[in-house]
């Protein structure tokens, strides 16, 4: 049942052009994109939607249940009305998903804070409730009259998974209900058990408010929790005065510590501030992996020369390592040495990632050698990683170094470099 009122219809205003940026940053905007992708069935029609949503084109947004509409103008300045629309869920998907979600108190907790909780759209699909759209649920409408998506609808989809990385409870609203709506059945099914089993069970059914308000004074009040250190602490001094026993080097278990200290920080900061992300498998590092992670810091001369045998490397392969490490950890570790082909699918999708991220007069000259992509007459390259990740390296002392982080879009990779350099300059 649809329901078309003030809390059901959001308008957002046109972004800004996205020339060099990626479309999407998280899950859900980029799993909004495949759907786009798998579904279309014109790559050119997706290219110019491209070009369109990253200069601008794209006029303000209106979500209501089961369409997104806007206005998109062409590059010769006609407007066109362009419409996706989007099954909605029916009032039994919703129970289903309602019901499912107050069992999970991290669920509550961040749809009551208006955010996407990492993991609502797996346990949805366990649940027979489908959020996210599959390949041919996304149809367009466009005045343009084109029969299939064209580049209106096209770049709309685009703007909307901008949209959905800054306003993920817009999706909820696409499949129909709004935030009000939305957060009231959150609260009555989780009021409703409690009252439930007072009344089923004969359970106490509590004190009277104002005999417990002056209650209340009795307890002292929760500590705030305290800041987050500006830095990792010092480890405990191992000079005790008494000498080591044999086997083992004071140095080295200095660095552990050091080491040990700096990765509960970063844990914890990661823990205060950082978004929630879904949780993945970790894979067991090797032994060569262990020590590069372990060469962060400043370990001393000696605690080096172990490590870097350690590694299967020189001091300078080691250093080299290391930074790579500090930019993306093991996946960026391996891009650093591993060079291999690209062929097949994962070749095809790499050459329409390079097509697709710039227009044709800005588009880099590049020369392909394996999964490396070097900028023609420019100490700059691209690297793809086996995850389809792009990474951008930099051309110093006729040694190609990594000069940034990973992203899905070659584009953002190469302009990074660009940035880092005005740093450095």
């Amino acid at each position: 049942m649809s329901r078309h009122d003030a809390d059901t219809e959001r308008t957002f205003a046109p972004l800004p052009p996205a020339h060099g940026q990626a479309f999407a940053r998280t899950w859900w905007g980029r799993a909004w994109l495949k759907a786009l992708e798998d579904a279309a069935l014109d790559s050119a029609q997706l290219k110019a939607g491209r070009r369109l949503a990253r200069a601008g084109a794209v006029g303000a947004v209106s979500v209501r249940p089961g369409r997104i509409t806007s206005v998109v103008h062409d590059r010769d300045g006609s407007a066109y009305r362009a419409d996706v629309l989007l099954a909605e869920l029916d009032d039994d998907q919703w129970n289903r998903l309602l019901d499912m979600t107050v069992e999970r108190a991290g669920h509550v907790a961040a749809l009551l804070d208006r955010d996407m909780p990492p993991h609502l759209v797996e346990d949805a699909a366990a649940a027979g409730v489908d959020l996210l759209p599959g390949m041919g649920d996304l149809e367009a409408r466009c005045d343009c009259d084109a029969w299939d998506h064209c580049g209106h609808t096209a770049a709309l989809c685009y703007q909307v998974a901008r949209l959905l990385d800054q306003a993920p409870l817009a999706l909820l609203l696409m499949r129909g209900r709004g935030e009000r709506a939305l957060l009231t059945g959150l609260q009555d099914r989780s009021a409703s058990p409690a009252a439930e089993a007072s009344a089923d069970e004969g359970v106490d059914a509590g004190v009277d408010a104002a005999e417990a308000y002056a209650a209340g004074g009795i307890l002292p009040p929760l500590p705030a929790p305290p800041d987050l250190p500006a830095e990792p602490g010092t480890p405990p001094s191992l000079d005790t005065g008494t000498p080591p026993a044999a086997g083992i080097d004071p140095g080295a278990l200095r660095h552990l510590a050091a080491r040990t200290a700096a990765e509960a920080h970063r844990l914890l900061a990661e823990a205060v501030h950082a978004e929630p992300e879904p949780e993945c498998a970790v894979e067991e590092l090797t032994v060569a992996q262990d020590a590069v992670r372990l060469a962060l810091g400043t370990p001393s001369e000696a605690v080096v020369d172990r490590l870097a045998e350690g590694s299967g490397r020189d001091r300078e392969g080691l250093a080299l390592a290391t930074r790579a490490w500090e930019l993306g950890g093991a996946a960026a570790a391996a891009v650093l040495e591993e060079e291999w082909t690209v062929s097949g699918e994962t070749l095809t999708r790499a050459r329409a990632a390079l097509e697709g991220a710039w227009d044709d007069e800005e588009r880099p000259s590049l020369r392909a050698v394996g999964n490396r992509w070097t900028v023609v007459d420019a100490p700059a390259q691209l690297r793809l990683g086996r995850d389809g990740r792009w990474w951008p390296y930099r051309e110093e002392r006729g040694r190609w170094v990594p000069a940034g982080g990973a992203s899905r879009d070659p584009a953002t990779a190469l302009a990074s470099l660009d940035a880092a350099g005005e740093e450095e300059g």
